[in-house]
């Protein structure tokens, strides 16, 4: 564990640095497909981020979640209204306004004219008289209020909302402008990258000087497995639906396709977050076109593997983390209404303790049967402490479980769920100890080992092992960590014994869990991070 002073830095990074922070930012909201009608969805003020859902299974705070725009409010944010900052006109506004009133003469001329795109003078006036402070901003971008419908459209609208954030910030006193951090659902990931990849290269300027984090929610980067539904929907949303085809995405030569990414922008600063539960999606066709549409190492049918809409695979990007939520795709009860997209997305961007958790060696002793096709899957899912979500989840339902393994050791090379590196990499995730006392950082994290016989002909879905253990984390200049089976050392004046005290590694700790049917040596590295980070 790298254990490093926090660097005497300015507020607000400069406008030429690439580097993140975990600094407070202000934070961008932008939603998914509107389907071929928007006029319902400009009438959602607040776009879907306001609603929120009840867990029966819950009780005191975790009994009811507000959904993401009321969780930030209470969490110190300020709403600003971004629906009519950012104008679409159908000719360029060529004149500047002669009548802007003096305040206004601060921000740069072409704000206001010079193309179809410019801020309303009036909005600009309005958000400077409240002002707020610019770092606990939260603006909902509302891309289908500028009523032309192409991707290119809304990345080169994303990108002046973002310049005028920024503006705004330093008229209110910011030493150096602030970067932003956004949160996007579905095709407002794709919104996001377009401008990342295609609006920002066009201005010639860097997105990571301007954009500090990104967290997508079930955002097609790869596209969308099914396509038979583009031929049923309307013209104007074909360029929209362009963007869905895997082989618009997977196709290189497009500045645009996911795998041009980390030309534009540090792959480590946009986390995806995937969605597993496509049993509770609305659309029932679509998860059935899922399993019918599988994609390369999935075995076909054998499983669903989305989270309704978007395949796990194709929510995700190489080289960039990933997390796992056990929610399906849009609705009631789905990734943007769910407190776990906003605990995991609040801890990308502000928490001070980045940890992986690595599979080291493995043995499963019984099981793999002697006949039919029996297959190993290993999987985890981590709560921190005070907070009972997880903040990546696997399990036999959510099907993303790693594997399938068929050699005792789970050493297999080709593997249809793989590691998140070449490393066995488990997770990848950021936790924050701010309101912890000393330093003291507990994980619960519950293993998972299980069979199946894919022929049906053995003792198929079997549980080879299921066990839960506590990681705590004392840090400070010397820190230690704890493996526990039980909640024992919660107990005021509780001494752990030796066999309690994890290994010391290369790059971090070392613990063993076992059972009679499986063993495993993990390591877990945990990470201070600065306020600037590399």
């Amino acid at each position: 564990m790298a254990v490093r002073p926090a660097r005497d830095t300015h507020r607000y990074l400069s406008d030429t640095s690439d580097v993140a922070t975990r600094l407070p930012q202000p934070i961008i909201l932008i939603r998914g497909f509107g389907g071929l009608d928007v006029e319902d969805e400009k009438r959602v003020a607040y776009q879907g981020f306001n609603d929120g859902t009840v867990y029966p299974q819950k009780r005191g705070e975790n009994y009811i979640y507000e959904g993401l725009v009321l969780r930030f409010l209470k969490s110190g944010w300020k709403y600003q209204d971004a629906t009519n900052v950012v104008g679409y006109y159908r000719r360029p506004v060529v004149d500047f306004p002669t009548t802007l009133p003096p305040r206004l003469a601060a921000f740069p001329k072409h704000f206001f004219s010079g193309g179809k795109l410019v801020v309303d003078p009036g909005m600009a006036l309005s958000l400077l008289e409240r002002s707020p402070d610019p770092t606990r901003t939260l603006w909902v971008f509302r891309y289908y209020d500028l009523d032309d419908r192409r991707l290119s459209l809304y990345g080169e609208a994303l990108t002046r909302l973002i310049e005028f954030i920024r503006a705004l910030a330093t008229i209110e006193g910011a030493v150096q402008p602030p970067k932003v951090n956004i949160i996007a659902h579905s095709m407002g990931g794709l919104i996001v990258r377009e401008a990342i990849q295609a609006a920002y290269p066009k201005q010639g300027r860097s997105a990571a000087t301007c954009i500090n984090k990104v967290v997508t929610l079930g955002t097609p980067h790869q596209g969308i497995s099914f396509q038979v539904l583009r031929q049923w929907l309307a013209f104007e949303a074909a360029d929209e639906l362009n963007h869905f085809s895997p082989e618009f995405q997977a196709n290189k030569t497009q500045p645009t396709a996911f795998s041009n990414l980390s030309r534009f922008f540090p792959p480590h600063r946009l986390l995806t977050v995937v969605g597993t539960n496509y049993k509770s999606y609305g659309t029932k066709l679509a998860s059935i076109l899922n399993r019918l549409f599988a994609v390369d190492g999935e075995y076909g049918p054998t499983y669903n593997r989305s989270d309704g809409l978007v395949k796990q695979a194709f929510a995700q990007i190489p080289g960039c983390p990933r997390t796992f939520v056990h929610k399906c795709h849009g609705g009631e009860d789905s990734l943007v209404t769910s407190r776990e997209a906003f605990e995991v997305a609040s801890r990308f961007f502000c928490g001070n303790v980045r940890a992986k958790l690595r599979l080291v060696k493995a043995k499963v002793k019984r099981g793999l049967d002697w006949f039919g096709k029996s297959e190993i899957f290993f999987g985890v899912s981590i709560k921190p402490r005070k907070v009972d979500f997880d903040l990546f989840h696997q399990s036999k339902e959510a099907e993303n479980c790693y594997g399938p393994f068929q050699t005792p050791d789970l050493s297999d090379s080709q593997l249809a769920f793989d590691w998140a590196d070449s490393d066995r990499l488990i997770w990848e995730g950021w936790l924050d100890t701010s309101e912890v006392t000393s330093g003291d950082l507990v994980l619960r994290l519950e293993f998972y080992v299980g069979e199946r016989d894919s022929f049906g002909i053995g003792f198929s879905d079997n549980v080879v092992f299921n066990k839960q253990y506590y990681v705590r984390a004392l840090l400070g200049a010397q820190p230690k960590l704890f493996l526990h089976a039980s909640e024992e050392f919660a107990k005021q004046g509780f001494v752990p014994n030796a066999k309690d005290v994890m290994q010391k590694a290369k790059n971090g700790w070392t613990f063993t869990i076992e059972d009679t049917g499986f063993e495993a040596v993990l390591g877990i590295e945990l990470e201070v991070v600065d306020q600037v980070e590399s």
